[in-house]
């Protein structure tokens, strides 16, 4: 899997959030997008999701890992792709099973994984029958961890991932990503080094605009 940014710009009004930005990123392979807080990291992470749409330039998506892979439409992308993000809500009035259940109607898990494994990966089982209401700000962000890492999708995108966590919590999302994630294109957005330090590329959002 490869997405490809060419010549790439956003711009609120006529503020460039990023411009003229050439980077390819690929299957295997875990980056980090940097830079201070308001600097862009966001907008560029929801621009590859596919939430929001380029000014200038274009993105590809391709199923294979070089030129000679197999486009993907646009409007397509969203079936590849995963995510995790602060600003992502859940549904609170359901207990993690019902959630998670919900989420598969929409997007397969990994094979073979199953619900009450993913739950005892983020350490949950002592809430299953409580709604996410009732959670504490940093169990419900082990329950956006378990829906963007456990989804079925070659492209993991994170959002400061370890946003209401503890040191514990901090561990597990390390745990989680060395047990999940070796086979994946993962992207993650964050200026802070605890969250980004596995990564094996980083893209400094101050060099592009």
């Amino acid at each position: 899997m490869r997405v490809s940014l060419t010549d790439a710009g956003k711009r609120y009004n006529r503020d460039w959030i990023f411009r003229h930005l050439n980077f390819n990123f690929d299957k295997g392979i875990s980056y980090a997008i940097t830079g201070p807080n308001g600097s862009g990291k966001s907008t560029l992470l929801q621009a590859i999701s596919g939430a929001i749409g380029l000014n200038e330039g274009k993105m590809s998506y391709e199923t294979g890992g070089d030129q000679t892979g197999n486009g993907i439409l646009t409007e397509n992308a969203f079936q590849y792709i995963s995510i995790c993000a602060p600003y992502l809500e859940v549904v609170e009035e359901m207990t993690f099973r019902e959630f998670m259940s919900f989420h598969q109607s929409f997007k397969p898990f990994i094979k073979g994984t199953g619900i009450d494994q993913m739950m005892a990966a983020v350490q949950l089982e002592n809430a299953a029958d409580k709604q996410i209401r009732f959670y504490s700000s940093g169990m419900k962000q082990r329950v956006k961890l378990a829906q963007a890492l456990f989804s079925d999708t070659p492209i993991l995108l994170l959002d400061e991932p370890c946003t209401n966590l503890d040191t514990a919590g901090i561990s597990l999302y390390h745990q989680l990503i060395n047990d999940y994630c070796k086979e994946r294109l993962v992207i993650v957005s964050s200026n802070d080094p605890e969250e980004y330090g596995f990564c094996h590329q980083q893209l400094k959002i101050q060099d592009w605009k």
